[in-house]
């Protein structure tokens, strides 16, 4: 009944301390549509990324106030949620008979409905929601739940090792590995045995366990290419909605791409970019890589990349000459102590620049980690705003769709940002003898207010020097 119903304002939280706006994207709920407490609402839209607006309470979708494509203020209300009002009878119960309404599920916190009126306290409750870190066992991404759905997973069996107890991919990736062949075959699992059948054999479980894994870790080699040794796809073509005449089409503008494209106008005009390159011998990195790559797949579930390898060169770098971590603030220069690196993410119609914060702190293989996670994330749709702040010099690898030489755009407002080109084997001469080497390019865009060609040839060789320095006997660990 309406009577036992009052309406939950709905307001534009403030995700990030910078964030004044946001526009509405897509609406996941229309009116009358019931709603979950951490179901996403809507779909935003702000100046760095996407992201899912979650509801704080349980109820049912009413009135929709602000339209798809809207900018809405932080603190503007966009909708409204019907929830039950205190004490009330709910409307139909489980049970014939039933006096009080049932119990909220477990993990799931009471959410009255006078402090999710409060703008402040929706956005306190929202960046909650948005906080994988949050202490709340039953809550789990999208990825967790869609890798679950795939592979037959009840995730309240999965041991999780997140802060609170939450279930990571991680996690999941171990459980399947590790766990009992019923992880795998739900529903063969939960299934009664026939009579006089005997009881199931702990032997066969690693073999049964074995099947979904295969999957997950063995991948097809990619196929051999005369160049670009780390291109290890193709990329997609986007697929866009357009509006078709007789000689021309029409591309509709996302508020993404026009973001892309005032951040780099924005870019262009207000730094005075220059542009330099260094080559570098990377045969040893090479059979370095090949001499782990397997091992490496097999025992944390992702890829070994040449990144992860080019990055710890960069983060070591950085550390000698800690002014390429810098902003220029106009009367002065801003020289972060953490070292934040953007990962600059293709997808089929942008480019993101998540960051791996306080990458200094992380040795290769926790970089590699970190790059496959915000990679996988970009592609997937499911980037926080917190992924997307933070970073003070970004790197990009345009080498993996065969690039050799490359003038990239800095990521304002910071120094400088760092390309890694395609691997190529090349005739080199060593000590007046020709040799095939594995070679590539490494160029860097900067900003001359702050930084000029020596301290940026010198930072390039430290670079380089870093990268020559491995050896078969690198540790990744």
């Amino acid at each position: 009944m309406v009577s036992n119903k009052q309406l939950t304002d709905v307001a534009m939280p403030q995700l990030a301390e910078s964030l004044v706006s946001a526009t509405i994207g897509k609406w996941l709920k229309k009116p009358g549509d019931p709603v979950e407490q951490y179901e996403p609402l809507c779909e935003v839209i702000t100046d760095k990324v996407n992201a899912e607006l979650p509801s704080t309470v349980d109820g049912v979708m009413g009135d929709i106030l602000a339209e798809e494509g809207q900018t809405v203020a932080v603190g503007e209300i966009i909708c409204r949620i019907a929830v039950p009002s205190p004490g009330a009878t709910p409307e139909a119960a489980p049970q014939a008979g039933a006096a009080e309404p049932a119990p909220a599920p477990a993990g799931r916190p009471a959410a009255p409905a006078a402090a999710a009126q409060a703008a402040g306290g929706y956005a306190a409750q929202t960046r909650a929601a948005f906080d994988p870190d949050a202490p709340m066992r039953a809550r789990y991404s999208p990825a967790v739940q869609s890798l679950a759905a795939q592979h037959g997973i009840e995730l309240t069996a999965v041991p999780g090792t997140g802060l609170g107890g939450r279930v990571t991919r991680k996690d999941v990736l171990a459980y399947l590995a590790q766990g009992p062949a019923a992880a795998s075959q739900t529903p063969v699992a939960q299934s009664p045995a026939p009579a006089g059948a005997p009881a199931a054999r702990p032997a066969a479980q690693p073999q049964a366990a074995a099947i979904p894994a295969a999957p997950l870790e063995a991948e097809a080699l990619p196929p051999v290419r005369h160049s670009g040794l780390h291109l290890s796809e193709t990329p997609r073509i986007p697929e866009i909605e357009v509006e078709s005449g007789r000689s021309e089409y029409l591309i509709d503008v996302t508020p993404i791409r026009n973001t892309i494209a005032t951040r780099m106008r924005q870019s262009v005009a207000e730094i005075p970019h220059a542009w330099t390159m260094i080559e570098v011998d990377v045969t040893n990195l090479v059979l370095l890589r090949n001499k782990l790559k397997d091992e490496f797949k097999r025992r944390e579930g992702f890829n070994l990349t040449y990144l992860a390898f080019l990055m710890k060169a960069v983060v070591s770098a950085i550390k000698d000459y800690p002014i390429m971590n810098s902003v220029w603030a106009v009367d002065k220069i801003i020289v972060k102590r953490d070292i934040n690196i953007s990962l600059a993410v293709g997808t089929e119609d942008s480019v993101m620049t998540p960051v791996i914060k306080r990458a200094d702190q992380k040795n290769i293989a926790g970089l590699a980690r970190e790059i496959d996670e915000l990679a996988m994330k970009t592609r997937e749709g499911k980037l926080r705003l917190d992924d997307m702040q933070g970073g003070t010099f970004t790197v990009n690898n345009t080498g993996s769709f065969g690039s050799i030489l490359s003038y990239p755009i800095i990521n304002y407002p910071q120094a400088a940002i760092l390309t890694f080109e395609s691997i190529v084997k090349k005739p080199v001469v060593i000590n007046d003898m020709i040799a095939v080497r594995s070679m590539a390019n490494i160029c860097l865009s900067l900003d001359h207010r702050i930084l000029d060609g020596v301290i940026c040839g010198r930072f390039l060789q430290r670079v380089k020097d870093n990268i020559e320095s491995y050896s078969l006997d690198t540790n990744v660990y």
